[in-house]
């Protein structure tokens, strides 16, 4: 890795440090984080009720932009927290009459539309939203936040940096802090990252931002094989926020790298009743193909396959998810063919692996490695990449690297997966057998 690309998150640690002083000069109840899921079902009623006192207050007051600002931006959230995408059509008629009540100058609306570009998975428009918005309002730390997750996954790391320094300078805070670790843990500075989550938690002052603090938390520890660690964390989430979907996946998770199989799959049942978003319905599909469970698995595929043509009915586009999902389970030509849409807009570390895993699974593994060393060139420790790149390089017959790579794959994270981290262990144990 060179100087350069670490220079940037070193700054960004050093402004963490000196900012955590002012955390208490508050924090933001808004978590407009990286796209990610963390579902929380207690936190709906009372974002409920806040979207029903401004509907009635538009009701009687309909030519307000700032609040139908508000409520847009509420239903990105909503829709955030319940996996229902039906909310990014009300929020995007929200934004849209706040727009046509003050078309300029509307830089809530403008930081709303941002929000809700980058929860469709459209990013490029996302941070052209951004960009305005803080051209606004210079000092918003909400655009920043936006602009931030939105260069983030277009793969400009050094301008995405550049937006977490000076979101920090601007409101050390959950916001801030939780966009450092995830900036600090995708350049491989995974000990950094905890520091800056845990000064997340530190300046949490209301149980939403606990709960996800400690969802982040465990996760971080999660990724890198601590279970302890990551139970501990997922269970001081639930006492925060107890209906925590996120965090009872979290739990699941665990019970499934434990071994506990039925309590995984009583778990996950529920979870994905109450949450059927694509990533916890592939899980539970997996789970239960590890299970030995092969009709059931079939089922939830054919669930996620149905929420993936639901997502895109609404305008969200889930090329990633959906190459992955069909080159693990699917059609390895139509795997290839929605990564390479996906590559074509952003160029992420995440979306390099995706299209190096569809690009394996097609059989075109000398094209696979490209991508597959892309996607490792921000030192991201990241078992599941680790993994890919193991198994192209195997197929390419270059058994020294590949057994180094199935290794660290499983140094990082030995559960990374209850279908995929088995198949690595085989894979590594043929491997060595053979040398």
């Amino acid at each position: 890795m060179t100087e350069k690309r670490f220079r940037g998150p070193r700054y960004v640690l050093a402004t963490i440090l000196i900012g955590v002083s002012a955390v208490a000069l508050g924090v933001t109840a808004t978590l407009y984080d990286r796209p990610s899921t963390t579902a929380a079902a207690a936190a709906t009623d009372p974002l409920s009720a806040h979207i029903s006192q401004l509907t009635q207050q538009l009701e009687r007051v309909p030519g307000n932009p700032r609040a139908w600002a508000d409520l847009g931006g509420s239903y990105v959230e909503l829709a955030r927290v319940t996996g229902d995408p039906e909310n990014y059509g009300n929020a995007q008629r929200a934004l849209d009459r706040s727009l046509v009540l003050q078309p300029a100058a509307n830089a809530d609306a403008l930081i709303g539309l941002g929000a809700l570009a980058n929860a469709r998975h459209d990013f490029g428009p996302a941070r052209g939203y951004a960009e305005q918005a803080v051209a606004l309002r210079p000092t918003s730390a909400d655009g920043y936040g936006v602009l931030i997750d939105a260069l983030t996954q277009l793969g400009d790391a050094d301008a995405a940096t550049a937006a977490v320094q000076r979101m920090l300078a601007l409101r050390p805070g959950v916001p801030s802090f939780t966009r450092a670790a995830y900036d600090l843990e995708l350049h491989g500075r995974t000990a950094d990252a905890r520091t800056a989550l845990q000064m997340a938690l530190a300046a949490a002052n209301i149980p939403d931002q606990i709960a996800f603090c400690r969802y982040h938390l465990g996760e971080l520890a999660f990724n890198t094989g601590d279970l302890a660690e990551a139970e501990s964390q997922y269970r001081a989430g639930l006492l925060a926020n107890p209906g925590s979907v996120a965090l009872r996946q979290g739990q699941a998770k665990i019970s499934a790298a434990r071994g506990a199989i039925g309590e995984a799959i009583t778990q996950y049942t529920a979870l994905t009743e109450e949450a059927p978003l694509p990533e916890y319905l592939i899980e539970f599909g997996e789970l239960l193909d590890a299970a030995g469970r092969p009709g059931e698995a079939a089922a939830k595929y054919r669930e996620v396959a149905a929420r993936f043509d639901r997502l895109a009915a609404e305008g969200t586009t889930e090329y990633a998810g959906a190459a992955l999902f069909a080159a693990d389970h699917g059609d390895p030509a139509e795997a290839v063919r929605l990564a390479e849409l996906e590559f074509g807009r952003r160029q992420f570390v995440l979306t390099a692996d995706t299209l190096a895993w569809s690009l394996h699974k097609a059989g075109r593994d000398a094209d696979a490695l490209v991508l597959a060393d892309r996607a490792a060139s921000l030192g991201w420790r990241n078992a599941t990449f680790a993994y890919h790149r193991g198994m192209i390089l195997a197929a390419l017959g270059r058994n020294t690297e590949a057994a180094a790579a199935l290794t660290e794959a499983l140094q990082i994270n030995a559960h990374f997966s209850p279908l995929h981290a088995p198949r690595a262990r085989l894979a590594l144990d043929a491997l060595l057998g053979a040398g």
